[in-house]
């Protein structure tokens, strides 16, 4: 069983900023013996966030976006599943 390990929410910040100034994700990463993925994903939250950990509340009209954006994704993959589908069973009939 892997053992997560948990960084301060100030290290992380002080990674982003390493970043901010110039440094290479791969420099940062074995200056500080850190997984490169997890340099980039601190940078990803930081600059979707603004900070870690604070999450900004989505308005009404984001939520809903999100929503159909979920719900577009679905339809599209059934379609595709459809579409499948009939092509197999085409051939089969032919």
């Amino acid at each position: 069983m892997k053992v997560r390990k948990h960084y301060e929410k100030e290290f992380k910040r002080t990674i982003v900023e390493l970043l901010t100034a110039g440094q290479s994700v791969k420099q940062v990463s074995s200056d500080y013996e850190l997984k490169p993925d997890i340099v980039r994903r601190w940078r990803r939250e930081f600059t979707e966030m603004g900070d870690f950990g604070i999450r900004q509340e989505l308005t009404s009209e984001e939520k809903e976006l999100r929503h159909l954006k979920r719900e577009l994704k679905d339809v599209t993959e059934e379609r595709d599943i459809l579409k499948k589908a009939i092509s197999i069973f085409s051939k089969k009939g032919s």
